[in-house]
């Protein structure tokens, strides 16, 4: 991540006509809104720049400081911009508090994205001079083009053999479009089949459609012909031990969003509940698992697993005692071993596929899965989630709440 020097910043602040600056005076009012469109800009980097952008919060318009006061809480805000899903894909960008001209102010630098375009609430954002606006179709076209050249994330790569009738247009169309952008801007005319495709990295270009592994995982009724692995395996067994029998097995495939709600109703279905009647007035519920942390632990799982080099599913597999969710790949970029599950520390090994379940309505916002999943479980009276990550895979284990008889579900 490019750190700039103090004076390489002034002479930023200082250029009116920059196409690679924006200062607010404060983060209040509409500037979070129009900071998470200046970030979708930069990312966006029209003019090709391959430098990074750069928002300053606490300058006036004329470069001057404001006279903000750069607090903890305004950095931790002005970073949830890359993970609270409205940016996608997720942008690469850093926040720090710099001194600048005698006064401090909250520095955001936002590299240029491998994967344009980058949209901000379904819309793409551009900066043409000083000044935001939309991109238009042919600049859409333009960095959709860009992205081929780029060096991609695996899960962007093409799928040979794979061609556009593998990939259902119906859900498209009218499932995955309506989720991705507002109705205004699906209302334009002029973009063919194919470029709005594109737009979405469901295929490498309007003039190669040749779909993308993202494109297969979210579109085709069976991404399985070309892509053996890419399921989930679904195992109930009677006991505590893997040698134990098993009462209910299923090889979950298809789309990711068939997979997913399929996972949802086997998860569901095997759950149980204590029904409490007589220790308070009124009829309390209590969960085996709370079915929340098993859908933030095992969507987790479908999106940073590995879809290269390996043909392992993704298995969940569900214990008299206790859960363990398996997928192939360890720890990915800045997660290692010894930070994983660690708040603050978060990678994608898979950013159109995580693009693609946050649409599709899997995913709230990014990063803090795993934190939501041990609250979950904390209030549920479930012991902590373990996990167990080594180079090439990660296991986790979620334990049976303690509370719970061994009765059919109420």
């Amino acid at each position: 991540m490019q750190r700039l020097t103090d004076q390489e910043l002034l002479a930023l602040l200082n250029d009116a006509e920059s196409d690679r600056a924006e200062r607010k005076e404060s983060f209040k009012g509409d500037v979070p809104k129009k900071a998470r469109q200046a970030v979708c800009a930069f990312a966006n980097d029209l003019p090709n720049h391959n430098q990074p952008g750069i928002l300053f919060i606490g300058a006036n318009d004329d470069g001057e400081p404001s006279g903000l006061q750069v607090t903890d809480q305004l950095l931790l805000s002005l970073a949830d911009m890359k993970t609270d899903g409205n940016i996608l894909p997720l942008p690469v960008l850093s926040v720090e508090k710099r001194v600048l001209k005698n006064a401090e102010m909250a520095v955001v630098t936002v590299m240029p994205s491998d994967m344009p375009p980058v949209k901000y609430d379904g819309r793409i954002w551009i900066r043409t001079g000083p000044h935001r606006a939309l991109a238009n179709e042919q600049e859409e076209r333009l960095l959709t083009e860009r992205r081929r050249f780029k060096f991609l994330p695996y899960d962007l790569r093409p799928i040979v053999g794979a061609g556009l009738g593998d990939l259902s247009r119906v859900f498209f169309e009218e499932e995955y479009l309506p989720r991705a952008f507002p109705p205004e801007i699906l209302a334009e005319n002029g973009r063919s089949y194919e470029e709005r495709l594109a737009v979405c990295r469901m295929i490498v270009a309007p003039d190669d459609p040749t779909p993308t592994l993202t494109g297969l995982l979210t579109l085709s009724r069976h991404p399985q012909t070309y892509l053996p692995g890419t399921s989930i395996q679904f195992l109930r067994i009677d006991g505590i031990e893997w040698s134990d029998e098993v009462i209910d097995e299923q090889r979950i495939e298809g789309h990711l969003f068939h997979q997913i709600t399929t996972l949802d109703q086997k998860l569901l279905s095997h759950n149980r509940v204590f029904v409490d009647i007589l220790s308070k007035s009124i009829e309390s519920r209590h969960y085996s698992y709370p079915l929340s942390a098993l859908q933030q632990l095992t969507r987790n799982a479908v999106m940073h697993r590995s879809y290269e080099g390996t043909h392992a599913p993704v298995m969940v597999y569900w214990f008299n005692d206790r859960i363990e969710i398996i997928n192939a790949g360890g720890p990915f970029g800045r997660v290692t071993v010894d930070n994983f599950g660690q708040p603050g520390f978060a990678d994608y090994r898979n950013p159109s596929i995580a693009e693609s379940m946050k649409v599709l309505g899997f995913v709230q916002r990014f990063g803090v899965g795993i934190q939501m999943a041990q609250k979950e479980l904390k209030n549920n009276g479930n012991p902590p989630a373990e996990f167990f990550p080594d180079t090439h895979t990660v296991i986790c284990r979620v334990y049976q709440s303690p509370s719970i008889r061994p009765v059919n579900q109420a």
